[in-house]
């Protein structure tokens, strides 16, 4: 096949170990048709050729796990990333009700009381001070906690004789007994249920709003953690030929019934949209100290975290996904909930076998991984457990960890052990929890240290570090292996994909920390630039 762009003159890492780099690629009908030196040039008559300068290219980056249309959605609600002061958090809270007419819900995300001074969880009144006709709640940047006014509380009916729901708390005045305001994991949905899902028209929007921020950070695809009307609209774009973005999507456990009647199986779809596994939760999160944990939190005996569900009820469901031809991408941070999913998958792994799947075992995913017991850590490759992790949490996270899990600490985030191990690793930045930037995700993996260089040159605990071959190749054929696609995606080889994304230094040769002022200079999809179109 004749190519119709020729790329050369760069510093190409393939991430391919047949060929590891290359000076140039030819590209045809949206896929690599040749890869190799500058003499590709002579391949035939491009209708294009880019030098591209020397410039360092890597294969398109792809986020193991965010919350894509929440991303879009949250592009218009109250911003908390990253406030450092309570009184800053709730200015923002009255600028926007000044903005809006009084009985329309305030929502917004991204809060960390941990930053806010004392560390205590902030209250219903202190909303209540700047928008009491206003109802408001506020998802925590775990997004396993939310912060609602009075008047939310109320519309929800959640008084100090409502019970918590199985896998949830509600936070109570330890005097009055009255709820504080703060809701915990599956007492959110307390709240939730009072939410109009997005209709299709603001799903789409929302989408489309939110693709050219993924396309700036060299993002091609994503696998998202969301429901049906984020499904119902990347089919529509992908319809109306508007889907520029590789969308791997779960389904969430409460459609998995439905999914296995209407005979969906991991793999279905095409190399814009396909379908995942199922997404479930087996615990909380550590900012919200409901990950679920074999010992207490440090400083709290009596509190070992939340369980989502059962064991029994967990094994239940991994079996039945199992037996349908889906995998399972389950939510585990805690250590104890990360053993009882490795237990669940171990049961599941003998239904496989006995249905003559042991050949080719599904893509079973623990989300998150966040603290695993060194015991734990050898039965990832065992089993054939993807650990789809977000390095940006380690660096994020490490103060409370260590406050929160004290020496436990030493195996959280364990990239490095979990690797060695034989794991295979799928990064990605749970957006918008964290910063959707990959060179920040790489960054993390890489220096385990802030941008501010904390704790210290050597890291977070440094012996859990990866080298920047190790990070890219977990966001690239890491993440493609982790959604079965590993032979169209995630290298720079000749027969797949033209996915691929140039950027402005060579981060396999700076100084790590340098890492950060590196630039996404552009990034193609399919052969078309869909970012940084007129730098090439």
């Amino acid at each position: 096949m004749q190519p119709d762009l020729i790329l050369y003159n760069g510093n190409i890492h393939t991430m391919d170990a047949t060929m590891p780099a290359c000076q140039a690629l030819a590209i045809a009908g949206g896929r690599i048709v040749a890869a190799g030196d500058d003499a590709l040039r002579a391949l035939g008559s491009a209708k294009k050729a880019v030098d591209l300068a020397g410039r360092t290219v890597v294969p398109g980056f792809i986020d193991a796990h965010l919350h894509f249309l929440s991303y879009g959605i949250g592009l218009q609600e109250i911003e908390l990333a990253g406030v450092t002061a309570l009184e800053e958090a709730l200015a923002r809270v009255a600028a926007r009700a000044g903005q809006t007419p009084p009985g329309q819900w305030l929502t917004g995300r991204g809060w960390d009381h941990t930053l806010w001074g004392s560390g205590e969880f902030p209250t219903r009144h202190d909303l209540d001070r700047v928008a009491p006709e206003h109802p408001v709640f506020l998802r925590r940047k775990c997004g396993h906690a939310g912060w609602a006014n009075t008047r939310a509380l109320e519309l929800a009916g959640i008084t100090a004789e409502t019970p918590a729901p199985f896998g949830g708390a509600i936070d109570r005045d330890p005097v009055t007994g009255q709820p504080t305001g703060i809701l915990k994991d599956a007492a959110m949905d307390l709240i939730f249920r009072l939410f109009a899902e997005p209709a299709l028209p603001e799903a789409m929007a929302a989408i489309r709003a939110a693709m050219p921020y993924a396309h700036r950070v060299g993002l091609v695809g994503v696998h998202t953690m969301e429901g049906a009307a984020a499904f119902r609209a990347f089919q529509a774009l992908q319809t109306a030929g508007e889907l520029k973005l590789r969308i791997t999507m779960q389904i969430p456990e409460e459609n998995l019934d439905a999914a296995i009647q209407a005979g969906l199986r991991s793999g279905f779809g095409n190399d814009w949209l396909r379908i995942g596994g199922v997404k479930i939760f087996s615990d909380g999160a550590l900012g919200a100290t409901t990950a679920y944990m074999l010992e207490p939190y440090e400083g709290d005996p009596n509190n070992v975290g939340l369980p989502m569900c059962s064991p029994e009820h967990l094994g239940e469901v991994v079996r039945k996904a199992s037996r349908a031809g889906l995998a399972c991408f389950i939510h585990a941070i805690g250590d104890r909930a990360n053993r009882m999913v490795l237990d669940a998958i171990a049961e599941a792994r003998k239904v496989e076998a006995a249905n003559g799947a042991s050949r080719s075992p599904l893509r079973h995913r623990i989300e998150h991984a966040q603290i695993v017991h060194p015991a734990d850590i050898p039965r990832f490759a065992a089993l054939g457990v993807i650990a789809s992790m977000q390095p940006i949490h380690a660096t994020q996270d490490m103060l409370i960890a260590d406050r929160l899990w004290g020496k436990r600490s030493a195996t959280a985030y364990a990239w490095r052990s979990l690797l060695d191990a034989g794991a295979v690793l799928a990064f990605g930045s749970d957006s918008p929890v964290e910063d959707l930037s990959v060179l920040a995700g790489i960054h993390a993996a890489v220096t385990r240290r802030r941008a501010d260089g904390s704790p210290g040159p050597q890291g977070w605990y440094p012996e859990q570090r990866l080298t920047v071959a190790e990070a890219v190749r977990a966001y690239t054929l890491g993440a493609a292996y982790a959604s079965g696609e590993e032979a169209t995606r995630g290298s720079l080889t000749p027969g797949k994909l033209a996915d691929l994304v140039v950027l402005s230094q060579d981060i396999f040769a700076i100084d790590p920390m340098a890492i950060l002022e590196t630039e996404v200079l552009a990034t193609m999809v399919g052969g078309e630039w869909v970012y940084g179109a007129e730098r090439m």
